[in-house]
């Protein structure tokens, strides 16, 4: 199955919405996204997305066959991290499975270092969201170790483990 990245869209909210009203999705994201996940949120989201700062943010959604089915993003850090960013990502739960995260995060991360001074680009998921983990080694990403007890999420600490892709690994 081929998906495509693209920049949002208005009429993407429902999708949006439809999406990440799933317990499953949400558990592994970070906090602070409202559960359900209504089409307004969805709307509030995207304006934030196409407002920010296009070499700071780059947000796009994962359609297949002009559907959106997910989410991913790639955000530049400040400071000495200028040119590294972080990736985050997500797709619909019936999409899970199919090579569909694999081929997003390789087709942001090439568009990321060609149309940016990005160096470095990383991901933390949690340790036990082995899908997401092995989306990332397919994708290129070197396992750098594991950060233990690195977050608190529904209550309990979690390991989450650190991926990275370095321009010059491409």
């Amino acid at each position: 199955m081929k998906c495509q990245i693209r920049k949002w869209e208005q009429s993407d909210a429902k999708d949006l919405a439809v999406a990440l009203s799933n317990k499953k999705i949400q558990d592994n994201l970070r906090d602070g996204l409202p559960y359900p996940y209504t089409v307004q949120d969805g709307a509030a989201f995207i304006s934030e997305m196409l407002s920010a700062d296009e070499n700071e943010t780059f947000a796009f959604a994962i359609t297949v066959e002009n559907r959106v089915i997910g989410s991913i993003g790639v955000f530049r850090q400040g400071n000495i991290h200028r040119r590294t960013a972080e990736l985050g990502y997500y797709i619909a739960e019936e999409y899970w499975g199919r090579g569909i995260a694999t081929e997003a995060i390789k087709q942001i991360c090439s568009y990321v270092f060609s149309k940016s001074d990005m160096i470095r680009i990383y991901a933390e998921p949690f340790a036990h969201n082995i899908a997401s983990c092995r989306a990332l080694e397919k994708s290129g990403f070197q396992y750098e170790g594991t950060l233990r007890s690195n977050a608190v999420k529904n209550g309990e600490a979690l390991d989450m483990r650190m991926y990275a892709l370095v321009k010059r690994d491409e």
